[in-house]
């Protein structure tokens, strides 16, 4: 059987320098083993068979699979390792920014096979294999630190993707943005908001920038409490076809004011509800017990839930605001006339 690779010095770490690691002693040949990848030149970091090699993990396969949301996790993680590897040769101005930037803050957005670097001007744009480089102009970008790495901000991430994103990709990764999470029993949590709505709008005028018409735009239709891409999808689909705007992530009480659960998407005007199913609504037991006791509750109440899938929304012929339409129409609501 083949030797095991000598134990390299426990003061390198995971991610290193390879004149370092020679410093320290350790062979050019112990360098070039299998269990070391070198991701940027010059730079030797042990390899983890757990987590794929940047690029190979896209937004679109997240949604196969057993568990919802899996591969995106696996992106992050991918993404943050190959970040964590080139800041060990990264200049000391440099920063994440564009999509790097967002899929480390957890946006719903897939990477390529290059990290996104920023420097503000007039210094030169990154270069090097696996690097897109860009040069920002000082007023239009802002930096932070998040998870031990130097990034653009999460409003400063957004304006940046601009230049490559739809005004319809830039409401969704807006509308994660300004999200303000709950926790595990349904409290908001607005210290984790990455950003609030103003965040985005004063970053879409700072400035000239590639893309600054299509994030003035969007920036309109950013809403607070979108919880994922297909109810930004519904939502902006059901105002194109002239539904009345909803109430998003809506607590729902019944008459003595005792919490029966927490909505997507309300139009309480007409005592209507729509709930968007992801993958964990049929393939956990428990949350499919939860739900029908929680339209039970509803109805109960007086409310109509009107439940949609992917295939409602993004599938051939997407039905989804006929399907809502319908229901309010049934309740009072009256379209207006198209001219």
């Amino acid at each position: 059987m083949p030797r095991p690779p000598r134990p390299l010095p426990e003061g390198l770490g995971e991610t290193f320098l390879r004149a370092d690691a020679l410093a320290a002693g350790v062979s050019a040949r112990r360098l070039r083993a299998k269990d070391l990848e070198s991701p940027f030149h010059g730079v030797r970091q042990t390899l983890d068979a757990s987590t794929p090699t940047l690029g190979t993990i896209t937004a679109a396969e997240s949604l196969d699979g057993e568990e919802p949301l899996a591969r995106d996790r696996m992106q992050r993680r991918s993404v943050l390792r190959a970040a964590t590897a080139y800041t060990a040769v990264m200049a000391d101005r440099a920063f994440f920014t564009s999509r790097t930037a967002a899929v480390i803050y957890g946006l719903p957005l897939s990477h390529t096979d290059a990290l996104d670097v920023g420097v503000c001007g007039p210094s030169t744009a990154p270069r090097g294999r696996s690097i897109r480089g860009f040069k920002v102009q000082p007023g239009l970008i802002s930096v932070r630190e998040h998870n031990g790495l130097r990034m653009s901000s999460p409003a400063s991430t957004w304006a940046m993707l601009g230049r490559e994103l739809s005004v319809r990709e830039l409401i969704t990764v807006g509308d994660a943005i300004v999200r303000i999470p709950r926790d595990t029993i349904g409290r908001l949590r607005a210290d984790e908001q990455l950003a609030s709505v103003e965040h985005l709008r004063r970053a879409a005028h700072a400035g000239s920038r590639p893309g600054v018409a299509k994030l003035r735009e969007a920036v309109e239709l950013v809403r607070v409490g979108s919880s994922s891409p297909l109810e930004t999808e519904f939502r902006l689909d059901a105002l194109a076809d002239r539904l009345p705007e909803p109430e998003l992530d809506v607590e729902i009480r019944d008459g003595r004011g005792s919490l029966l659960g927490i909505t997507e998407i309300s139009y309480a005007e007409f005592r209507t509800l729509v709930e968007i199913e992801g993958d964990h609504h049929r393939t956990t037991k428990r949350q499919w017990d939860r739900d029908i006791e929680k339209y039970a509750a509803y109805a109960a109440e007086g409310w109509e839930v009107v439940r949609l899938t992917s295939r409602h929304i993004r599938g051939e012929g997407p039905r989804a605001s006929g399907m809502v339409a319908t229901v309010l129409v049934r309740r009072g609501w009256r379209p207006e006339t198209r001219a």
